[in-house]
């Protein structure tokens, strides 16, 4: 028991460690000096798992996957009123709590009067997997996108963010508050990353 502890752990590490953040374009320069973000969630080219399957498609699979598990219809129904939720409301929270931890710099949304606003372009999603003891993070990629609010065509930076785990130690059974973590751990990473090269 204690190597199957050992071994997961170990795996879990793992996951933990692959998210990737690089620099597509642009610097930090324009941030120095400010004290409120902008944000703004987008989830209108997002994939899911190695398919890249489309949101149309996912929710499809959600609901064959709940019938096939002997579930009622209204369990679907329930499902698909979480995502909604979550998508509108869970995964921007999150990603809010964890940003406003980690930087000096105060990022809302709908705040017009920010210079500066953060496009948080979802590309894809793994929503992982939970079976008790043994389970899977999901995993989240999405392009980090700092525009002028008034100007959105003005880019000043562009970053890549890869595979940010969604999970806690225990494990979580829910997929969007696994998907929820990885847009904490997202913002965790590129807000140290901004402290880092204002300071």
């Amino acid at each position: 028991m204690k190597k199957l502890a050992l071994t997961f752990f170990v795996f879990l590490m793992g996951m933990v460690s692959a998210q990737k953040m690089k620099v597509t374009s642009g610097n930090f320069d324009f941030l120095k000096g400010q004290t409120e973000l902008n944000l703004q969630m987008d989830y209108s080219h997002v994939k899911f798992y190695k398919e890249n399957m489309d949101e149309t498609s996912y929710i499809a699979k959600q609901e064959k996957d709940i019938q096939k598990a002997g579930k009622s219809p209204e369990e679907f129904e329930k499902w698909k009123k979480d995502w909604a939720y979550s998508k509108d409301t869970q995964f921007t929270e999150k990603f809010l709590a964890s940003m406003n931890k980690n930087t000096d710099i105060k990022t809302s949304v709908n705040n017009p009067s920010a210079k500066y606003t953060l496009i948080v372009e979802t590309v894809w999603i793994y929503p992982g997997w939970f079976a008790g003891i043994m389970n899977q993070p999901s995993k989240l990629s999405t392009l980090l996108k700092f525009v002028e609010t008034a100007d959105r065509s003005h880019v000043l930076l562009e970053i890549d963010s890869k595979n940010a785990p969604g999970d806690n130690f225990v494990g979580l059974p829910n997929n969007n508050d696994r998907i929820s973590e990885g847009y904490a751990k997202t913002a965790k990473t590129l807000a140290r990353m901004i402290e880092n090269k204002i300071r």
